[in-house]
């Protein structure tokens, strides 16, 4: 049975306060979640009993939503025995004889905090997770660090040590390298979606949960890459504002063939705190603006591009002009995302009006297919890289990104050299219907917004090359993509239809402007041949305008009668 989300969160907390409540002692059993509320006045003292000989690691951990909580070995934490952030864990290595572990937990907010903790056990042969420690402040550490912009995310860990019975001195992590020391050990790092849209913190703590043990783990996250213990271990994201995402990293020992996990961290790219721009509402007005106009546009070139053929170029020329100039301001300049926008905007509709002005100049429509074939080249290549293959190792290198990236885009209007006007209807209905999704993407997320955004990144960053862009599919996703190939199909499908009967291009209109004015100017039998000159009729309009503010005679004789 499926509850409303008011009604889970209500339930969360009545299991929180059930189960340890905002203060006291909190009773846990090995490898099972609880809920508790924490706040900053009264810790919570929680406590595992009757732990079996075999075990000779625990992880204890806790997470909350957005607000940072503190888990330490004593009631009065130091730097060294504590730890704070929003997922944090310890690891106690057992003594002999020892059946009892006990932990603290607090919140660093005035409110209560809603939160869950577990203790996942670890037999001797196990690997420890973070036992080879140097860079932060536990001297074992098993906690996954995260930062974030809005460009990438990047996760850092300790490297982990061999495991070892109780009692007995660890392993030394600098003894060598060989396959008796940790240096054998590989990281296998997982990354989970949480739902699309769905901020509640109880789907959070159902979801994280899934991320903590090890079977768990393989069965629910993706497995993004493995490092090695000669490898840096921090790895790169692309990031996905206002989207859950959960990572954990698996220690694997080859000899043993055994597993040991790593404390889960999560994060939405974004901040729960702003007042504006926070995780519910991360699409600016100028953003909204400027992509709803766009689609505006777009889809009518969707369906009616190819008959409107000025339009069709103004469309285009905006699009690749806008795109290019955007890239430019942004690394030349500090100005504020509002005002590139808006300088972006200007920059597209000049270049629109130029492709279109070029065009009755020169009449060239290999140059314009050219243009509007790049376009949909570009878009195309994009596609292309969104999938999985844009994860592979070798496109980390930006000479065979770009070289590959190019030549894909240039494919597009090589092939179809033969064929212009299939061509220009095929980047309406595609290009066009796009725009439409770029719009929906600023009131309802979408992975697809990241096929233009993720080149956007690629342009803008120098380093963005070493993120994964792996995103998530889901049911949002696939309505967009329907809605997009629908359009897309549609628009082709009605401009095809329309005008298999038609010629493939309006004429030169430079040229017919000529021969027009030529032919008038030379046969007399034609009408237009004595229309006079612009000036003498600018200067008749004038004085028929004139004549209607002249004030009226009056009616009769104006001179005396002659006697």
């Amino acid at each position: 049975m499926r509850f409303p989300p008011g009604v889970v969160l209500l339930l969360g907390i009545l299991g929180a306060l059930r189960h340890g409540g905002a203060s006291g002692l909190l009773e846990l059993s090995l490898g099972k979640f609880r809920n508790v509320l924490l706040n900053q006045t009264n810790p919570v003292e929680a406590v595992i009993r009757n732990i079996a000989s075999n075990v000779t690691v625990i992880i204890f951990q806790v997470h909350a939503q957005q607000s940072d909580v503190v888990i330490s070995f004593d009631k009065n934490p130091s730097t060294n025995s504590s730890g704070t952030g929003v997922d944090r864990g310890l690891i106690s290595i057992l003594r002999p004889q020892q059946t009892v572990c006990t932990w603290y937990l607090r919140s660093l907010d005035a409110n209560q905090v809603l939160s869950t903790a577990i203790s996942i056990p670890y037999m001797e042969k196990d690997p420890i997770p973070g036992g080879c420690n140097l860079e932060f402040d536990l001297e074992v550490d098993p906690n996954i660090y995260l930062e974030y912009t809005l460009v990438d995310v990047r996760i850092k860990f300790a490297p982990a040590n061999l495991g070892y019975m109780r009692g007995a001195n660890p392993p030394s992590c600098d003894s060598g390298t060989g396959q008796n020391s940790r240096w054998r050990l590989r990281y296998d790092v997982y990354q989970y979606f949480l739902p699309e849209n769905n901020l509640s913190e109880m789907v959070l703590m159902s979801h994280i949960r899934k991320m903590s043990e090890v079977q768990s783990i393989k069965a629910n996250g993706v497995k993004m890459l493995t490092v090695t213990s000669d490898d840096k271990t921090d790895v790169y994201f692309s990031s996905l504002p206002g989207q859950g995402v959960i990572y954990n990293v698996i220690v694997w020992d080859p000899l043993w063939n055994t597993s040991a996990a790593y404390v889960p961290v999560h994060t939405y790219a974004c901040s729960f705190a702003d007042l504006v721009d926070n995780c519910s509402s991360l699409s600016k007005l100028s953003t909204k603006i400027f992509f709803t106009a766009l689609a505006v546009l777009g889809l009518f070139t969707c369906f009616f591009g190819h008959r409107f053929w000025k339009t069709d170029l103004f469309f285009m020329g905006f699009v690749i002009t806008g795109f290019f100039f955007f890239v430019f301001i942004t690394r030349v300049t500090g100005l504020g995302y509002d005002v590139r926008l808006i300088l972006t905007a200007v920059a597209g509709i000049i270049g629109g009006i130029l492709l279109v002005a070029s065009w009755w100049r020169l009449g060239s429509v290999l140059l314009c297919m050219l243009i509007i074939g790049l376009v949909l080249g570009f878009l195309f290549s994009s596609m292309v890289f969104f999938t999985p293959l844009g994860d592979y190792r070798v496109f980390r290198d930006d000479v065979v990104f770009w070289v590959t990236f190019s030549s894909v885009a240039l494919m597009i209007p090589v092939l179809f050299v033969g064929c212009p006007r299939i061509l220009n209807i095929l980047a309406c209905g595609v290009v066009g219907s796009y725009s439409v999704v770029l719009a929906i993407a600023c009131y309802v997320y979408t992975s697809l917004a990241y096929i233009a955004l993720d080149l956007l990144r690629r342009l803008l960053n120098d380093y963005f090359s070493r993120a994964y862009t792996n995103v998530p599919f889901q049911t949002n996703d696939f309505i967009v993509l329907a809605v997009w190939i629908m359009l897309a199909l549609s628009g082709v499908t009605v401009q095809l239809r329309r005008e298999r009967s038609e010629v493939p291009f309006p004429p030169h209109p430079y040229l017919t402007w000529k021969r027009e004015r030529e032919r008038r100017s030379t046969n007399v039998l034609d009408p237009s041949h004595h229309i006079p000159p612009l000036r003498e009729r600018i200067h008749s309009k004038l004085l028929q305008i004139k004549e209607l503010f002249k004030k009226e005679q009056p009616a009769g004789e104006r001179t005396p009668l002659l006697l």
